[in-house]
């Protein structure tokens, strides 16, 4: 069964609110996920499901559970493109890391062709990421660096 881009995105927001669906089974076998305005440590393309997979499973297994969250806000927008959604998600809770509260907003564009994400563009706050991270200070030098 093909779903529908808005059917995807909803996939994805009831994934980032902590039920069991796979992230990288969303995509497509080519499909690309990039981050515009990553964070330090956090590359800026994956490309592929497989490495979309590869990069997840990375992070699950090296840290395990470091956000606990207490709820998300989603809201789907459909385009004029009838294969683009645009996801607004913020979930919020507390870091495991820093043992503050966090809020952590994100946009994602989403192209969906055939049922999978081909392309998906997610626009996370990078500072709110860092601060839930622990990393403000890389977040600081990076920013700080010259040239």
């Amino acid at each position: 069964m093909s779903r529908s881009p808005r059917e995807v995105a909803e996939r994805v927001a009831r994934m980032v609110s902590g039920e069991a669906l796979s992230f990288a089974d969303m995509f497509a076998a080519d499909g690309v996920l990039t981050y515009p305005f990553a964070a330090p440590g956090t590359p800026a393309e994956l490309r592929g499901r497989e490495t979309i997979r590869e990069h997840f499973a990375a992070i699950a297994d090296g840290s395990g559970a470091i956000l606990d969250m207490a709820g998300i806000d989603s809201v789907i927008r459909e385009t004029d493109d009838p294969e683009v959604v645009v996801a607004e998600i913020t979930h919020h809770g507390r870091s495991r890391i820093t043992g503050k509260p966090y809020r952590i907003a994100a946009v994602g564009v989403i192209r969906v062709r055939d049922g999978e994400i081909v392309h998906y563009d997610d626009y996370m706050d990078p500072v709110a990421l860092s601060a839930a991270l622990g990393r403000t200070p890389q977040l600081v030098a990076a920013l700080t660096r010259e040239g």
